[in-house]
């Protein structure tokens, strides 16, 4: 597929890159900084910024799918859900955030998400709130083919095992907590891309 990656040199970015590389996609990196792309087969980097609407509607036109990997609190929500729609591009994946998952015992609800105990970090909060409201606005959004994957708690480096579980809205756990790494996350995100199993929905991966 020719894929448009919007935040390829973050850390979640850096890692969806290059598991599209490994399968053979072809993919624009669209970074503010195009020197710290990696030089890798089928990579074109183009500098974008998702604030600019036209410059990134002009990069993002013609591709078949298009990958979001910003933090929430950098972007405008609605003006980039917009420049997304108008450029054409068939499926939109977000790279979402834990916050908004909800918590269970078991297969019990709570009705508690995940920003909203306790817990949760202060340091954290700001881009969480951000990813919720981001999530509430594909999930009115209607005309977009949209997918928002959001990680577990911890999301962090590791390896790439390929061995992971899928959820829906519900925040995946074992008895060691709740994590995916990101090289696993980008497999799940890259599976996805490739075998849409969820359209117009949220996901999640886990341990």
């Amino acid at each position: 597929m020719q894929v448009a990656l919007v935040g390829a040199t973050g850390n979640a970015g850096s890692r969806i890159l290059a598991e599209l590389v490994r399968r053979g996609h072809s993919v624009t990196a669209i970074v503010r900084d195009v020197a710290r792309v990696p030089s890798a087969p089928g990579v074109t980097a183009k500098s974008g910024d998702v604030t600019d609407e036209r410059g990134l509607l002009a990069l993002l036109e013609g591709h078949d799918a298009a990958i979001s990997a910003v933090h929430f609190v950098s972007c405008e929500p609605e003006k980039l859900v917009e420049t997304v729609r108008a450029s054409g591009v068939p499926r939109y994946l977000v790279v979402g955030g834990a916050g908004s998952l909800e918590l269970a015992i078991g297969t019990i609800p709570l009705g508690l998400r995940l920003i909203d105990a306790p817990a949760f970090p202060d340091a954290w909060k700001q881009e969480a709130a951000a990813g919720c409201a981001f999530l509430d606005l594909l999930r009115s959004e209607t005309e977009l083919d949209w997918t928002f994957l959001s990680p577990s708690a911890m999301f962090v480096p590791g390896k790439r095992t390929s061995k992971f579980r899928l959820g829906g809205d519900q925040l995946l756990t074992n008895e060691y907590g709740s994590s995916i790494s990101l090289e696993d996350y980008a497999v799940a995100l890259v599976n996805e891309l490739e075998t849409p199993s969820h359209s117009r929905k949220r996901f999640t991966v886990g341990y």
